[in-house]
């Protein structure tokens, strides 16, 4: 567009057949309120029939109670879209519960629902998605037959929220009723979610790094680990094909100092924090969450009844959708979604094939750093290609669970949203944590022993724990994936909008001197936005939340990586949502929804995990027993030695290199009669001992008391601290006996001015006033 005079507006005259007639940009009124635009590309009017099909579709919209404009420029066609006064008056009627006149009148002020932008634009685009040509057509139908190209809110005063979309606003306090009355309830909870959850990591986050530091005590006072770094006189047994050598126990004495940072008795109480943790977590969010929603006068709001009323705007011959339910339909879904865990379990085998295969791979590499630290190169890589799998499976677990979700024909969009939330949590929760799981309770544990090693495909030896133990490859997985997804997912969450916002604009043509015209231009040159924008956003936070409650006592720092992220994550939303996305459309509610469900699950799941990998996965069960049942302090009350004096020894099992397949081929086994390795077998015919029996006796009956401790420590926590606070209970008692105590004023008014006059009414109904109005009545 080169000037003023090639601008086309067209909008549609009052009471006028024909929908939209052209005038002059000077006669438009300046008091319209355009807050909805639909695009389609200018080309589309050189084709009658996708004009015809525009028109039908719009005429449809001016049937139903919606004015339409029009303004070319030089690439598309903007639509703006605005509902009449009578849109809104129906919505107030329909939503309003019914009163008296009287009633009515003398409260409009405080019942009215105020027409406010949000309303607009929430209304207007749940009309758009549902209104259909004369050939049953939806605006989907038509943007994939290229009629239309998109649809979208207007940005309109977010100047007020541009402040608050700052680096330098980190630290300050969010204007959750500013994001409220902007983007709609469900924003606005959503960063009031997210706010209270990084307030809380704070504890939490100094708690974890607490303990990680209190292991640094540990790091040379430790017992265990000088008995490991003393060790010149130990030969471990070679951990794998790739190392056909004789490893001195001492050559672990960094890694065992090491593991004894997170692997301390301290953990077991952080474990149990964590739990109590985010019991209160949760109880606390859910009375933060009550408050706003009474300040919101959102308390007694029905999400089914405003989609009933808004599906009435839209057709006033809607009928309602009953609930369904099909065994059959059920059956399915349940076996697909088996069938895609299955499948996420089966990722995790492949990272096993992977390890295996790197391993034999690492070790015949020309590189001598590789060849010396085989283990260590294939825990790193692995936790590298398991990150890559799950940005893969994402967008896989997305896609199937859509498709569940539309077999399953949800009866509403919010409960479309729900189920959908289910499934593809569920999917993610597998995709993120089998790789876990298989690290923190399995590896190690099927490999046989030496001379009789369980082997991949009869071929490759299966993969060894770390030699200073299994949770140091849990910590390393941890930290890797956690520190990549929370770093590469936060550049790419915020460079990715921002590279795409800078072409789109570099594309566009020349600004417009209309300034309407230029305000639309300027949204549609923001990236788009669609239902499932902040359905992201509370998704990465709940695998955030995962990694920072379960498998947190292998990686105390969880909680501190997670309050660093989330810092930074609050304003590149805020960012995206301001000032690189189109607004999303504002949407009513009064709380999280689905997403609370899985913060009690995932609080419920950590509690087992970080029960079992106490138990299996770190060596505190095995030093408790030793320390209490064979260490040297029994011998003697008063020694002055160290309890997990002979620890090392105790738990390492003999091994005769005669016994080896291929002694020979070992380097340096010329004078090696024996070597040690990991376990609890007999030094002869290596079957598992009574120790190991009666340590997994002790392992299985400390999961189940931490498990029941733990618990019942959430129960209490649940118990103690209400959900709702007792003011925003009274303050909803309150509204309702003076509802009651008007409509009883009321009905005494009426009943005197069909009887003549009666006696003063008592400002606070008694019994007799009550059964005297009755009597009166009838």
């Amino acid at each position: 567009m080169q000037g003023e005079d090639n601008l086309q507006i067209l909008v549609e005259p009052e009471g006028d057949s024909f929908p939209l007639m052209e005038i002059s940009p000077c006669e438009t009124e300046a008091s319209e309120q355009w807050d909805y635009v639909l695009v389609a590309d200018l080309r589309t009017q050189t084709d009658p029939r996708q004009v015809q099909q525009q028109w039908q579709f719009l005429e449809e919209l001016r049937r139903k109670g919606f004015h339409t404009k029009m303004i070319k420029d030089q690439k598309q066609v903007f639509f703006g879209i605005r509902a009449d006064n009578s849109v809104f008056d129906l919505y107030h009627t329909l939503l309003l519960e019914p009163e008296g006149p009287a009633r009515q009148a003398e409260h409009a002020e405080a019942t009215a629902v105020p027409v406010t932008t949000s309303l607009r634009i929430r209304i207007v685009d749940f009309v758009v998605q549902k209104n259909k040509t004369s050939a049953g057509k939806t605006f989907e139908n038509l943007v994939k037959d290229g009629v239309f190209e998109a649809r979208f809110p207007l940005h309109k005063e977010e100047k007020k929220l541009k402040t608050w979309a700052q680096w330098r606003s980190m630290f300050h306090k969010q204007p959750v009723d500013e994001i409220r009355n902007y983007f709609g309830e469900k924003v606005a909870l959503y960063f009031a979610w997210l706010g209270w959850y990084t307030y809380m990591l704070v504890p939490a986050a100094l708690t974890g790094l607490v303990v990680f530091l209190s292991g640094f005590s540990l790091f040379e006072a430790s017992q265990i680990s000088k008995e490991i770094c003393e060790a010149d006189n130990i030969l471990m047994c070679p951990l794998g094909d790739h190392s056909r050598r004789y490893q001195r126990l001492s050559e672990t004495c960094t890694f065992a100092k090491l593991t004894h940072l997170f692997d301390n008795d301290g953990t077991v109480v952080f474990a149990i924090f964590m739990a109590l943790w985010a019991t209160v977590f949760l109880e606390i969010w859910k009375r933060q969450r009550a408050s706003v929603v009474l300040h919101w006068k959102l308390y007694v709001w029905d999400e089914d009844q405003e989609e009933m009323a808004l599906e009435l705007i839209h057709c006033p011959g809607y009928k309602l959708q009953l609930h369904q339910h099909s065994y059959l339909r059920s059956t399915v879904i349940l076996v697909l979604t088996l069938l895609m865990i299955s499948l996420m379990i089966g990722m995790a085998h492949v990272l096993v094939v992977y390890r295996v295969l790197a391993s034999a791979l690492f070790s015949s590499s020309a590189l001598p750093f590789l060849e010396e630290q085989v283990t260590t190169a294939v825990v790193v890589t692995g936790a590298l290609v398991h990150y890559v799998t799950i940005v893969i499976m994402t967008k896989v677990n997305k896609l199937v669970a859509l498709k569940l979700c539309d077999f399953e024909k949800p009866r509403t969009f919010s409960e479309r949203e729900s189920r959908f939330t289910i499934r593809f949590f569920t999917l993610q929760f597998f995709t993120h944590f089998s790789s876990l799981i298989y690290i923190a309770f399995i590896l190690g544990r099927i490999n046989g022993h030496p001379g009789k090693s369980t082997r991949l495909a009869g071929l490759w030896k299966l993969e060894e724990c770390h030699a200073s133990g299994c949770m140091m490859d849990l910590f390393v997985q941890m930290a890797i994936i956690m520190g990549l997804k929370q770093t590469l997912s936060n550049c790419a969450e915020y460079l990715g909008p921002w590279l795409a916002h800078k072409w789109r604009s570099k594309q566009a043509s020349a600004p417009a001197r209309d300034p309407e015209l230029g305000d639309w231009q300027r949204n549609y040159l923001l990236n788009p936005v669609n239902t499932f924008s902040l359905f992201d956003e509370f998704m990465e936070m709940m695998i955030q939340y995962g990694f920072t409650t379960i498998f947190v006592a292998a990686f105390p720092l969880a909680p501190l990586l997670a309050l660093f992220s989330n810092l930074v994550e609050i304003r590149l939303d805020a960012i995206k949502m301001v000032r690189l996305q189109r607004r999303l459309v504002p949407r009513k509610a009064k709380d999280i929804g689905t997403w609370l469900q899985v913060l009690e699950t995932i609080g419920v799941l950590a509690v087992i995990a970080n029960g079992m990998v106490i138990a299996f996965t770190s060596e505190f069960i095995p030093r408790v027993v030793y320390k209490y049942r064979y260490s040297p302090c029994l011998k003697e009350a008063n020694s002055t030695v160290d309890c997990l004096t002979g620890y090392v020894n105790h738990s390492l099992s003999v091994f005769y290199t005669k016994d080896f397949q291929d002694p020979d081929g070992i380097k340096g086994s010329e004078n090696v009669t024996h070597c040690r390795y990991r376990d609890y077998r007999h030094p002869r015919h290596y079957t598992l001992t009574r120790k190991f029996w009666f340590l997994l006796a002790i392992r299985l009956a400390f999961v189940i008391l931490f498990e029941h401790v733990a618990l019942c420590i959430k129960l209490i926590a649940a118990w103690f601290v209400p959900d709702v606070p007792q003011s925003v209970k009274n303050s909803v008692l309150e509204r309702k006996y003076q509802h009651l105590c008007e409509k009883m004023r009321e009905r005494q008014r009426l009943g005197r001015m069909r009887t003549g006059p009666q006696p003063p009414t008592p400002t606070h109904p008694t019994a007799a006033s009550i059964f005297s109005a009755r009597s009166t009545d009838v």
